[in-house]
């Protein structure tokens, strides 16, 4: 069975970094002022070079987003960026402007080039016209189901096909929606969304204001505009089948956790399923882990024709049973211990784990030492501290701390 790319995103140098620690076979990484990210999930050229040169360390590859829908001066901003990142070593480029796409072609021709999902690619003549521009990859729509995502894999087997598996789902077409710009001027078409689809709203008849029309069961607000996330874990043998070359987590913004977490479970989810064949069943500790990430609930979107996007419940707006604690920053082997970065709030006693690419590790929090030895009842972000523990972690690796009761 062929085994797909795992291909995870990097909002920031530390992200990316994380990716690459916890297994991805490739990130994807928005450069500054070109990608539909905010800017707080944009990576300057300087970053992005030394991103590129770490995750090529380990033989991971890295994509650069412009998926920007350019405007003129956008294309002038790409003439001066684009050196920068090709010198850098990027191993693609995200595209979906057809502007950019002939920009590119010229100025760094020996660049291959990824096709974004905003392009809304769902029909195999669509891939053969991208083809034909000198594209090598499509990210089709979210919104193809599965058996047509196969068919368009028998279609044109010459081009790489990728398809998103895990992550927040908007509830526009693909991705095109104008709800931010409507309500706070700040547009998702220029990466600056404020994300108002999960905001609570109530429906009434113009009329009768007093008398709401209430989308659900109970006295609360509907979350009709707001998606459960993707999750396509316990469908992978499906995915696999559709010949897909590889499979994307969702997430530039979302924590290093987040990362860490989501990107463990489906690369080992993937190597098992390529070594095991018929044999292969998704464990159900592998579901458990992804309860432990922020999520609002989980679906299949429209990977199978009897459902597509399912909105959140009323009690949902955010599901997480831990929360980042620290990051690893050196393992003293003289001391046994652990130079942590602390995330969040974090009291000797609290429920700790150390999250690895293959294990999860309980982590005692008592005694938590300061940088002068000094014994600590509470740490808080952005402090240094030192927790005891038994063998060496490679740098990067994270903490989480249990928050609730699933």
């Amino acid at each position: 069975m062929r085994r797909p790319e795992l291909l995870l995103p990097a909002g920031n140098l530390e992200k990316l970094r994380t990716a690459v620690l916890y297994g991805a076979d490739a990130v994807y990484a928005g450069v500054a002022g070109l990608s539909l990210r905010a800017a707080s999930a944009e990576m300057s050229p300087d970053d992005l070079a030394a991103g590129i040169a770490c995750a090529h360390t380990s033989g991971v590859r890295v994509y650069a987003a412009l998926n920007t829908f350019a405007r003129d001066r956008d294309l002038e901003n790409a003439r001066r960026v684009l050196p920068c990142v090709v010198a850098a070593g990027v191993d693609a480029f995200i595209v979906s402007d057809p502007g950019l796409i002939r920009l590119i072609r010229n100025l760094a021709p020996q660049i291959p080039l990824h096709l974004s999902t905003q392009a809304n690619t769902t029909n195999a003549e669509a891939v053969r016209f991208w083809r034909d521009q000198g594209v090598e990859r499509i990210i089709l729509a979210r919104e193809l189901n599965l058996a047509e995502v196969e068919a368009i894999a028998r279609a044109v087997p010459d081009v790489e096909l990728e398809i998103f598996i895990h992550g927040a789902m908007c509830m526009a077409y693909s991705g095109r929606c104008y709800l931010s710009a409507w309500r706070n001027g700040r547009s998702a078409n220029a990466g600056d969304c404020t994300q108002p689809c999960r905001w609570e709203y109530i429906l009434h008849e113009s009329t009768r204001p007093d008398e709401p029309l209430l989308l659900t069961e109970d006295e609360r607000y509907s979350y009709l505009l707001s998606s459960k996330d993707l999750c396509l874990l316990p469908h992978l043998p499906r995915v696999l089948e559709t010949g897909v070359a590889a499979v994307k987590v969702e997430g530039r913004m979302k924590s290093s956790y987040y990362t860490a977490a989501v990107a463990r479970i489906y690369r080992q989810a993937l190597d098992a399923l390529v070594a095991e064949g018929a044999d292969y069943v998704c464990r159900p500790e592998w579901m458990e882990e992804l309860q432990k990430v922020s999520h609002r609930g989980y679906t299949t979107g429209f990977a199978f024709a009897q459902e597509k996007i399912n909105e959140t419940s009323p009690r949902i707006k955010s599901l997480q049973t831990h929360e980042p604690a620290g990051v690893v920053l050196e393992y003293h082997s003289d001391s046994r211990q652990l130079r942590i970065d602390v995330r969040n709030l974090l009291r000797a006693g609290d429920d700790v784990e150390l999250l690895l690419p293959r294990d999860v590790v309980p982590v005692d929090t008592r005694p938590m030492t300061g940088e002068q030895g000094e014994v600590l009842e509470r740490a808080h972000a952005g402090n240094r501290i030192f927790l005891a523990f038994d063998r060496p972690v490679p740098r990067g690796a994270l903490l989480r701390k249990k928050i609730l009761s699933p």
